[in-house]
C-alpha cells in the first residue's frame, strides 16, 4: 500500500491543523495505522494510532486532549486533528501501516510494514 500524508503548514501556537494519511493500492481498512514525529535534532516519536477498524487508539501523552486520530475506511483515509498547537509540536509527521497491532502499542519498538513521506508541520510562538 502506498500512503500519502498532507495537511502540515505553518500556524501560530493555539491553532489547529489536520493532517491526512491517504492510501492507495490496497484496502487501508485492513491495517493499523500509526502517526509519528520527528523534529529537527530528535529522534522521532509516536504521536497517535488507531486500530484497521476504528475501535482503539493510542495518543502519547503529550497530545492527549488536544489531538484526535479517525479514519474513514470508505476513504481509504486517516485523520490526525490537531489543536492547542505548540511550538514542540514542530516536526515531520509520518503516517505508517501494518496489519499488526500491537506493533503500535506506546513503548514499543517495531518496524512498520508501510511509511509515507512526512508533511511539515511547523508551530510558531
Amino acid at each position: 500500500v502506498q500512503l500519502q500524508a498532507s495537511g502540515g503548514g505553518l500556524v501560530q501556537a493555539g491553532g489547529s491543523l489536520r493532517l491526512t494519511c491517504g492510501a492507495f493500492g490496497r484496502t487501508l481498512g485492513n491495517y493499523a495505522v500509526g502517526w509519528f514525529r520527528l523534529a529537527p535534532g530528535k529522534e522521532r516519536i509516536f504521536v497517535a494510532a488507531i486500530s484497521g477498524r476504528g475501535v482503539a487508539t493510542y495518543l502519547t501523552d503529550s497530545v492527549k486532549g488536544r489531538f484526535t486520530i479517525s479514519r474513514d475506511n470508505v476513504k481509504n483515509t486517516v485523520y490526525l486533528e490537531m489543536n492547542s498547537l505548540q511550538p514542540e509540536d514542530t516536526g515531520d509527521y509520518y503516517c505508517a501501516a501494518d496489519k499488526i497491532w500491537d506493533k503500535f502499542r506506546p513503548g514499543t519498538s517495531s518496524a512498520f510494514e508501510y511509511w509515507g513521506q512526512g508533511t511539515l508541520v511547523t508551530v510558531s510562538s
